[in-house]
């Protein structure tokens, strides 16, 4: 089970937290949630001591919310605090 985060709830915690943008960086670069860094999926999975750290707390999207889901439990599984932006990019833009 992954801890989840509605996009009414993030956007009161704008510049609060940690949020990370787990797309590629085309799609980071095309557009992405205020405050948002880019740290694709891929990268952060194969050395996440690099980016993150056990002691923080840090709100993952994707897309549709479905791969950062993904990248939440394995991370939490390795002792990383994670909260997964329910439907992703793609809900924030519905949402706005």
């Amino acid at each position: 089970m992954v801890d989840s985060i509605s996009i009414a709830e993030l956007k009161q915690r704008l510049g609060q937290i940690n949020l990370i943008d787990t797309r590629s960086i085309i799609k980071f670069n095309n557009n992405h949630i205020p405050g948002a860094k880019n740290i694709p999926q891929e990268k952060l999975l194969a050395d996440p001591s690099k980016y993150l750290n056990k002691f923080d707390t840090y709100y993952l999207y994707c897309e549709k919310g479905k791969t950062s889901a993904n990248v939440s439990l394995i991370l939490n599984r390795q002792g990383y605090k994670t909260v997964n932006v329910e439907g992703g990019y793609e809900r924030w833009i519905l949402m706005n």
